[in-house]
């Protein structure tokens, strides 16, 4: 969903994707002229917060990182929480978001519903997003873009798997939680998102999943993307239950000043971009 306004910032040739949850945010910055990704960077919160506490945050990331006060053609933001929920597009009505959220989603009668058409699968996301984050960018830079982090998620790896024939369960980890995205001869079979305290409730969320799609663990196919390594607990502990286990590619077709850490990190922050 794209937000306008009427003021006019100075054309160039950057372009900035900003994703944001209770947990931490980042930032991209990609020259469009040298097709090269020239700053990425991630701010862990040392608790989860409020709305209210994560603008706090990036106000102060405004501050202290210069980079961010050029002027962009293109900002996107992220929104990153589990505020959301997909509607088939035929069945998809705007004067009832609310109905479909209130279903699966603690909801408030305040709160601003948003939706982004899905066109790989012919759905809709209806989700909330951060409307005070969404409010503070609509100042400082005018015209920009937003979606939900599911969104960026579903697109993304039905493109990569539009013609595979293998089932695949692909986690995409956060700090404190993941996604989880099948997909079965290039389809959605299922999408939802966990909040994980341990590496125990970790597996468990994943084990159930699979045991109420009829998956087994011994042959199905795994594939992390997000933060995660193969010296993380929870990876261990997958792999212990879960034999074959692979690291997704983001399929980068842009350069790089520095490197992410690996081929699979920061997947939803690169993609939106």
């Amino acid at each position: 969903m794209a937000i306008t306004n009427n003021s006019s910032n100075k054309l160039n040739n950057l372009e900035l994707s900003i994703q944001l949850s209770l947990s931490g945010l980042s930032f991209c910055i990609l020259n469009k002229d040298s097709n090269t990704i020239i700053e990425v960077k991630e701010l862990r919160f040392e608790k989860r917060l409020n709305p209210f506490e994560v603008l706090d945050e990036l106000k102060v990331l405004f501050e202290n990182e210069s980079t961010l006060n050029n002027s962009f053609t293109n900002v996107t933001i992220v929104h990153n929480n589990d505020l959301s929920t997909l509607v088939p597009e035929a069945l998809f009505n705007k004067n009832h978001v609310a109905d479909y959220l209130k279903f699966n989603s603690k909801i408030l009668k305040s709160d601003f519903i948003a939706y982004d058409s899905i066109l790989e699968n012919s759905s809709v996301n209806v989700y909330v997003p951060y409307i005070n984050i969404n409010n503070y960018i609509y100042d400082k830079f005018g015209t920009f873009i937003f979606k939900h982090i599911s969104s960026v998620l579903i697109e993304s790896i039905l493109r990569i798997e539009k013609a595979s024939t293998t089932p695949k369960v692909y986690i995409h980890v956060s700090l404190n939680h993941f996604e989880i995205i099948i997909i079965k001869e290039g389809k959605l079979e299922l999408y939802n998102t966990f909040v994980y305290n341990s590496k125990e409730d970790f597996i468990y969320y994943i084990l159930f999943t699979a045991e109420q799609l009829n998956l087994n663990p011994e042959t199905l196919n795994l594939v992390f993307i997000g933060d995660i390594t193969e010296d993380d607990e929870i990876y261990n502990i997958a792999y212990k239950y879960i034999r074959n286990i692979s690291f997704g590619n983001r399929n980068d077709d842009f350069e790089y000043i520095d490197k992410p850490k690996s081929n699979y990190s920061n997947f939803t922050l690169l993609k939106s971009i």
